[in-house]
């Protein structure tokens, strides 16, 4: 007898198996070697104007800082060009196989952050750039970012390439590991901190830092830093202004009435029900711009202070979403707003939300996601760095990606894909090397702009006059 309708198998779902297969099957229109090309014929390629390209409806006032900061290396230029290698990875072999990427994946880009649960777990902690694309894409870009900080810290070529390889070589091994799992098992795996421990348990040194890392974070939270960024004042606590980089907004530029209150009722609305009770218990008391990254200076970044008690804050993020730069280059937009794709490939890659998660657009049309400001985040800090401690935090970083492209539900093609050989690490490899050149020529053209006065920087800007509009 024929099962109902409703039991069977949708027609769309492979066995793991069937998926294996269809990876190993796109090897034949996309070799695994192939992958070692930097492409860079996809039309004209001017660095310096792609970069200008980036910098529509930024703050003007900020973008002095923002090429201020992208002037200090190479690496610090890599980190603000996420547009640049977007521009060329469309024209680099394509695998056939989408996945929703991170869009921005560079090594900087990962860290540690609170559960739900308020534990401490690893994965990708930015997706500002997130979009539907290629796997290999995401793999390319943080491969490159590893050897460009290798070269800033100072690796001979060997050591450079050998980080490239860490990375590719355990994002390799993860995908295999996990295309094996259960659909349910891959979505509620976590790195966590102590699993990062257990695992480099032989490595002292890299114990270390990661449990220095992990008492810094834990102290991270709105809790811990309020008497920090908040103080009284009037009877009312505030924001404490720290010019240039964290300073009020001249309310006459906008009305909270109009603009603000009912920007926070939006957003509520994008959270479930419980958390929604949960935001309920506070009440919002003030509102600051606060200059962040890299890549992200010149767009519109505040900070919300809502106070349940005198001394029960939250501090909420609200981070101003633009367009991907992977829009128009891995097809159209799926949502309704940017903020909105941003916390769905957030919720799809991510092992693990911030409970505050949620989005909406402001009375200009702009959009923007909010998220807690101080969730116990912490990022690596490469300073003092060797070989083999850069290597171990790219075989972490390996698996993180790995999870997360099998959790948004590819990992099974992608395993097949890349089969049992060292075809594809090798080619990624190479293509890291490659792009890191690359990117040191590009940053060359960007400091000629600055000196012939294309470009200015600056590491003082003065506040914003007028940042919401």
């Amino acid at each position: 007898m024929d099962e109902p309708a409703s039991r069977q198998r949708p027609s769309n779902v492979l066995s793991r198996a069937a998926r294996r297969e269809l990876g190993k099957a796109f090897r034949k229109d996309c070799p695994r070697a192939s992958h070692a090309d930097v492409v860079l014929g996809q039309g004209p390629r001017d660095p310096v104007g792609l970069i200008e390209l980036s910098n529509g409806d930024r703050v003007k006032h900020l973008l002095p800082l923002r090429f201020g900061r992208m002037s200090e290396s190479a690496f610090a230029f890599f980190r603000g060009t996420a547009n640049v290698q977007a521009h060329d990875l469309k024209g680099t072999p394509f695998s056939g196989i989408i996945v929703q990427c991170c869009g921005d994946c560079h090594l900087m880009n990962f860290g540690g952050f609170a559960t739900p649960e308020r534990k401490q777990a690893f994965d990708i902690n930015d997706f500002d750039e997130t979009f539907p694309a290629p796997f290999e894409w995401d793999v390319k870009r943080l491969a490159a970012s590893f050897v460009v900080a290798a070269r800033w810290l100072e690796f001979d070529p060997t050591e450079c390439r050998a980080a490239a390889l860490a990375l590719v070589g355990a994002y390799h091994e993860y995908i295999i590991r996990y295309a094996d799992l259960h659909t349910l098992d891959i979505w509620y795996s976590q790195i966590t901190s102590e699993a990062l421990l257990q695992q480099f348990e032989n490595d002292e040194e890299f114990r270390q830092r990661l449990a220095k890392a992990m008492e810094k974070a834990s102290r991270n939270t709105s809790e811990r830093v309020f008497n920090k960024l908040a103080s009284e004042e009037g009877g009312r606590v505030r924001i404490v202004d720290e010019p240039p980089l964290l300073f009020h907004v001249d309310t006459s530029q906008f009305d909270l009435e109009r603009e603000l209150i009912p920007f926070f009722e939006s957003y509520r609305e994008t959270l479930p029900a419980d958390r929604q009770a949960l935001y309920d218990r506070f009440q919002l008391t003030d509102f600051a711009h606060k200059v962040v990254g890299v890549g992200s200076v010149g767009t519109r970044c505040f900070i919300a202070l809502f106070m349940a008690d005198d001394d029960d804050p939250l501090f909420l993020q609200v981070k101003q979403a633009r367009a991907s730069v992977l829009e128009g280059l891995a097809g159209p937009p799926r949502w309704a707003s940017n903020g909105e794709r941003v916390v769905a490939g957030q919720r799809l890659m991510q092992s693990a939300t911030d409970i505050f998660l949620g989005w909406a657009s402001g009375a200009n049309g702009r959009d923007f996601y909010v998220r807690q400001l101080r969730d116990m985040k912490v990022s690596a800090d490469l300073t003092g760095y060797t070989p083999r401690l850069l290597s171990y935090y790219a075989n972490v970083c390996g698996q993180v990606l790995a999870r997360a492209h099998a959790k948004a539900g590819q990992g099974a093609t992608i395993a097949g894909y890349l089969g049992d050989g060292t075809s594809f690490d090798d080619a990624i490899a190479q293509y890291a090397v490659s792009y890191a050149d690359q990117t040191e020529r590009d940053f060359a053209s960007f400091q000629s702009a600055i000196q012939s006065g294309q470009i200015r920087t600056d590491t003082m800007p003065a506040p914003a006059e007028q940042i919401l509009r």
